[in-house]
């Protein structure tokens, strides 16, 4: 079953789509790591979000947003992949197509503290000291942007 990439903008997602990515997020976030917080922040809908998924057979397996953030910085969020789909290299997979879309500028992320390798690996150094956020540890990290060659 080959695993499927997508990328689109709010105005090109249609509801069925938006629906499952939002299952997701929410069964993952809210529900699986027990912190419940408004999920619809409002940052989906901005002309600059682009959101990455990845299908298999149809349905969502893994997900992550890259936003917009003052001064045209790139900020990688919500990153997920389904239950059933971990360990197969996925979160792996979005990073390096979201980082090919976000290109040679900066771009931020807030990691949760246990996965600060996984995200090191992908060029990402901690910019700022850990916090929790729902009880959960996390580091803040940036990935300096790149001259372009």
């Amino acid at each position: 079953m080959p695993i499927e990439s997508h990328v689109a903008s709010f105005a090109e997602l249609d509801a069925r789509t938006f629906h499952d990515l939002l299952r997701l997020r929410i069964d993952t976030f809210v529900v699986e790591q027990s912190c419940p917080y408004p999920e619809l922040d409002g940052r989906d809908v901005e002309p600059g979000t682009r959101h990455l998924w990845l299908t298999r057979d149809g349905a969502v397996v893994a997900y992550l947003r890259i936003l917009t953030d003052p001064g045209g910085v790139a900020r990688i969020g919500r990153v997920v992949v389904a239950p059933a789909a971990r360990g197969a290299g996925l979160a792996g997979r979005l990073m390096t197509e979201a980082l090919a879309l976000v290109g040679a500028g900066p771009c931020v992320l807030e990691a949760q503290s246990h996965l600060a390798a996984f995200y090191a690996g992908h060029g990402f150094t901690v910019s700022g000291p850990d916090y929790l956020e729902d009880g959960i540890p996390h580091t803040p990290m940036r990935r300096e942007g790149r001259p372009a060659a």
